[in-house]
């Protein structure tokens, strides 16, 4: 019987992207705190090695092993879900949340070399991580999916126009593949953060103007640390949101209310 009320991640196979900073880190050591033994995935193997080393020895052993993959790149991908299928055999949860904004500027001013990677990191790259561990956990009878989106695919970003519109494709995915994969067992949510303190977040946290702006429409008057949105996504992993399918929760202070 499943316990509703366990945030336990004991024994779960997790994979999270865009693990070596940020929110991605704080879920990836959130899991592993919670008992999951987790692949940490970015570009750079350096990054994710030195996260590894520290969660693990937090933990007294093994709970995290690093694999660098660039999630848009197709081939990088599938490389990936080899290893993965090879070294642990299973998959229980898989966390999107490598993303990428390389322009942020006037919609009419972006080219077109910015405007494809922002989707091929944020749609495709998805979309891609989405089909391979859906395969995995449709073989196991079940599995979790948690895409990290943004409340910019809710109401849309100013400067961030392209970014806004990938974020809402994640969205759209996200309830999608919910209804398809649902009867297999599998269940896909999505996380919609507000403005969060992090690096990929810098260009508007360091703005004066444009933090006083995003801080004046949110109700808690302050911005969000990574680790405030990683226990939604130990929440959407665990047994504890098993009914729980098709769901974008938003963790942005209050701001789109």
């Amino acid at each position: 019987m499943v316990d509703a009320l366990s945030f336990s991640l004991d024994g779960q196979t997790t994979l999270v992207t865009g693990a070596s900073r940020g929110i991605g880190e704080a879920i990836a050591r959130a899991f592993a705190h919670r008992g999951a033994k987790v692949v940490l995935v970015s570009r750079k193997q350096d990054a994710l090695d030195a996260v590894a080393v520290s969660i693990n020895e937090a933990a007294g052993e093994e709970r995290a092993i690093a694999i660098a993959c660039h999630t848009g790149k197709p081939e990088a991908v599938a490389a990936l879900f080899d290893a993965v299928r090879s070294r642990l055999g299973r998959l229980d949860v898989l966390v999107n949340n490598a993303a990428a904004n390389p322009y942020f500027g006037p919609a009419i001013a972006i080219d077109d070399k910015a405007f494809d990677f922002t989707v091929e990191v944020n749609v495709k790259g998805y979309f891609r991580m989405s089909q391979q561990a859906a395969r995995l956990m449709i073989e196991q009878g079940a599995g979790s999916i948690i895409n990290v989106a943004s409340v910019a695919g809710i109401s849309p970003g100013e400067g961030m126009v392209v970014y806004s519109m990938t974020k809402a494709a994640v969205i759209s995915m996200t309830q999608g593949l919910a209804k398809e994969l649902g009867p297999r067992g599998v269940r896909v949510n999505a996380i919609a953060p507000g403005l969060v303190e992090t690096k990929f977040a810098s260009a508007l946290i360091d703005n004066p103007q444009i933090h006083q702006t995003w801080i004046d429409a949110t109700p808690l008057r302050r911005h969000g640390q990574p680790n405030e949105i990683a226990g939604a996504a130990v929440y959407l992993a665990s047994e504890a949101s098993s009914f729980t399918t098709g769901a974008v929760l938003v963790c942005d202070g209050g701001a789109t209310v």
